[in-house]
């Protein structure tokens, strides 16, 4: 098995939605804002080579929004999904499988492409996997999340014949962030697309979002996703307020850490701009990152 990192570009975020109830004073010294209060984060995927499988883990924010979508993010780099690609000697047309830990529009964004008039895959020869909890969930999004779920980065995949369920037969259910119960700060784990990778179920950010594990060069490797976007969000109260249940999160998170430093997993940033990789350590304040590393360099 072979692992590397696609960089897809920076996007900017208002650093007080990204940190909740922390204060500024407090969140400012790890992530400093610019003069708009907005903090840079990266859009960081993954891509997985084993066995004649290439499976791309989300997928940045695309490019075909108009402008006044974008003018909100402020996107910025040299980095693009084909440009990482390309520098690994792979095309869109390689990727067999598209493995989206949910369906908000910066991790799914580039599912989908304009050609002429339609919207059609961007990854003509690829499956997409979903969790169906979590799609019933974006196709039919409640008011505070709506803006998060783009139609047009989810309905056409369905459309196109190429949408597959994680889930269906799997055994993957897991409990509903909405519930509340202990049963949500569990994490689920099922056998998904190729053996030895696996999906955590975390429902604190969004119903049903999937954190892929992989064995790896004798370490356990976790996409942190939105459980963890930064090392900035290693204290357990740092939970973003974009987070739809934010008391399921702190669960999910300070339970994770746990186990995080018990096993030496290795964690696998989307959204810190400057880390890639690092693995948790105890400290006297609590768990907190250890030193960041490149993927590559493990």
């Amino acid at each position: 098995m072979q692992l590397y990192t696609i960089h897809t570009g920076f996007f900017k975020l208002d650093g007080g939605a990204m940190f909740g109830v922390v204060p500024k004073s407090l969140w400012s010294k790890v992530n400093p804002p610019d003069e708009n209060n907005l903090c840079t984060w990266a859009m960081r995927c993954m891509l997985i080579e084993e066995g004649g499988k290439l499976i791309l883990v989300d997928n940045g924010i695309g490019d075909k929004q108009d402008e006044r979508f974008f003018r909100h993010y402020y996107l910025h780099g040299d980095d693009s999904l084909d440009k990482s690609l390309a520098a690994h000697g792979f095309h869109r047309s390689d990727i067999t499988d598209v493995l989206l830990t949910h369906l908000h529009f910066d991790h799914c964004g580039g599912s989908i492409v304009r050609q002429g008039d339609k919207l059609v895959p961007a990854f003509p020869n690829a499956t997409y996997w979903s969790h169906s909890r979590h799609w019933k969930w974006a196709t039919e999004p409640n008011p505070r999340e709506k803006a998060s779920f783009l139609k047009e980065n989810i309905l056409p995949i369905e459309e196109s014949g190429q949408l597959r369920f994680v889930d269906a037969g799997s055994g993957a259910g897991g409990g509903s962030g909405a519930a509340g119960g202990p049963e949500s700060r569990l994490v689920a784990i099922a056998d998904v697309i190729l053996p030895g990778l696996s999906v955590r179920l975390v429902n604190g950010h969004t119903d049903a979002m999937m954190l892929p594990q992989v064995e790896y060069k004798g370490k356990t490797l976790v996409f942190m996703a939105d459980l963890l976007p930064s090392t900035g969000h290693f204290p357990i109260p740092w939970v973003m307020a974009y987070d739809m249940f934010p008391l399921t999160s702190l669960y999910e998170k300070n339970s994770f850490l746990e186990e995080a430093v018990a096993g030496g997993y290795v964690l696998f940033f989307e959204h810190d701009a400057a880390v890639e990789c690092c693995m948790a350590e105890r400290t006297e304040k609590g768990i907190r990152p250890g030193a960041g590393f490149r993927l590559a360099e493990l």
